[in-house]
Order: structure tokens, then sequence, then C-alpha cells
């Protein structure tokens, strides 16, 4: 039975993304665990790169409960994995819950990953953002373009359906996992 012309164009996006991955060899995931960022490091250890390393920010903004199914499901992907404490609450601008603080605590976010990543010759930083981020106002966005940081799924087109989709294809426990903005 020939494939739904659907399934093939979602088979052709997942496949640009490990391709994309594939040339990036070594990179550093910011990783929270949730549904692009799970799909994000699975995607990696599937596309061949010589090293992945997951890092997840700790704040007090983020349950204890969501770290450690975070720690958990990378883990169980036998990939690099560490934590590193964030302090977003200790800058003012986020302190003072503006309508941009997402801003601020991705500055923060990005900033240590970034620091990581020149330390360790890390070429690449990734985060999860995907196709129906773009569509929305996300201030997190403008501080991950002053890292350098690079959304391969928004690159490769895949939005929040097509990653829970290819997430519940490869058995992925977050395919159906709730959002939880901080």
């Amino acid at each position: 039975m020939p494939k739904d012309p659907d399934e093939m164009i979602l088979d052709d996006k997942f496949n640009a993304l490990k391709n994309s991955l594939k040339a990036m060899d070594k990179v550093l995931i910011a990783y929270s665990g949730g549904v692009d960022s799970a799909f994000l490091l699975k995607a990696a250890t599937l596309s061949g790169l010589s090293t992945v390393l997951a890092v997840t920010g700790l704040s007090e903004s983020i349950p204890d409960e969501e770290i450690n199914s975070a720690r958990d499901l990378a883990q169980s992907m036998n990939v690099q994995y560490r934590t590193i404490i964030t302090e977003e609450l200790r800058d003012k601008n986020y302190a003072d819950n503006p309508p941009d603080r997402c801003y601020f605590c991705k500055k923060e976010l990005f900033g240590k990953l970034r620091k990581i990543a020149a330390d360790e010759q890390f070429p690449f930083v990734l985060d999860g953002t995907n196709a129906d981020d773009a569509k929305d106002w996300r201030p997190g966005q403008r501080a991950a373009r002053e890292e350098g940081i690079i959304s391969p799924l928004l690159e490769a087109g895949l939005s929040k359906k097509d990653i829970r989709e290819l997430s519940r294809r490869l058995d992925l426990p977050t395919w159906d996992k709730p959002a939880t903005p901080c």
C-alpha cells in the first residue's frame, strides 16, 4: 500500500532534520525534557553524531518532577547529560515579570550554554524551537538569535503536530505531554 502523501512529507522533514544534525557532528542541546527538546535529543541520537550533550537549566521556576523526568529520559537515550544552575530570578528585568520576561530567562540560559560550548569546543548549541513557534510572539527567540542558538526543528519546517507524531512513532513518552510554560 503506498504511503500517504502527508506521511511522505513528514518522513522527508525528519530525514532533512537528521541530515542537518549529522553535518553538525558535535552539538549541545538546550534540553528541558518537553515535547520539542526531547524529540530533538532523540533525533540527534539517531543521526550518528560524534557527541551530543543535553543540558537542563535548574531554576526555581521549574518543578523538580520536570527536572527528574528530563534527566531520566536523557539517560535512557544514553547521551551525556548535565544540569546547570540558572539565576534568572536575580535579574530584576525577569523578576519584575514584564511581558517579555522569557527573553531574560532565555538570555540567562543561552548565555551559560554558549559558555559551556566555548569551553568544551561544541561548535553548535541547539534549541527546540519549532515551525509553529515562529508564528507566535516569542521573546526568547531574540535571546536565541543574540546567542547564536540554532533551531533545527524550525529549519526543517517541523510543526508541533509533526513533532508529536514523530515522537509517537519513536515511542517517546513525551509525544502527548501537555505544554508546561514556566
